[in-house]
C-alpha cells in the first residue's frame, strides 16, 4: 500500500518560520552585541538613519516598540552620543531625536555589515524562491492584519 504524503499544516509552517526568524536573529544580533547595541537600539538607529529626525512618540510605531522601550533605547543611545534630543520650543513635552555625526559614523558601517550578513544567509535562495517567499509572507501578513482588525473592531463593539 502506497503511503500518501500529508499536506503541510499552517501550524507546522508557522513553527518553521519562527525557527528561521530565531536563527536569523541569533546570527544578526552577534554583530550588534559587538558594538554594544541591542535589537531595540538598532531599530531606533535604523529608522533615524533612513527617515531622519523625528519626535520620540513617532519612533515607537515605526519600529514596533512601546513608548517605554523607545524612551529607554533613546536614553541609552543618547548616553553613548549616538543621538541628540531637542525639546520643541512650542511644546516642551515633544522631543525630537536625531542621529548625531558620531552615531552616523558608527551606524552606517554597521548597517552595511548587517545587510551583507542578511545577503549571506540568503545566498542559497534563488531569485524565484525569494519572490515566492515574499509573496507568501505578504499574503499571510495581510490576512493576519485583516483578522486582527476585524477582531479588534468586534471587541470595541
Amino acid at each position: 500500500m502506497e503511503e500518501r504524503k500529508q499536506p503541510p499544516e499552517a501550524l507546522h509552517a508557522w513553527l518553521i518560520m519562527l525557527k528561521a526568524w530565531q536563527s536569523m536573529s541569533r546570527y544578526l544580533l552577534q554583530a550588534l552585541a559587538e558594538e554594544g547595541l541591542g535589537e531595540s537600539d538598532f531599530r531606533v538607529l535604523e529608522v533615524l538613519l533612513h527617515k531622519g529626525p523625528m519626535p520620540v512618540n513617532a519612533i515607537g510605531p515605526k519600529v514596533y516598540l512601546n513608548p517605554g522601550s523607545v524612551s529607554v533605547a533613546v536614553d541609552r543611545l543618547y548616553k553613548k552620543g549616538f543621538v541628540s534630543r531637542v525639546e520643541c520650543s512650542a511644546d516642551r513635552r515633544v522631543r525630537t531625536v536625531s542621529l548625531t555625526e558620531k552615531g552616523r559614523q558608527m551606524f552606517v558601517p554597521l548597517f552595511r555589515r548587517h545587510a551583507a550578513l542578511i545577503k549571506g544567509a540568503f545566498q542559497d535562495v534563488t531569485s524565484e524562491e525569494l519572490e515566492q517567499v515574499e509573496r507568501v509572507l505578504k499574503k499571510i501578513g495581510k490576512r493576519a492584519d485583516a483578522l486582527a482588525t476585524k477582531k479588534y473592531r468586534s471587541v470595541l463593539g
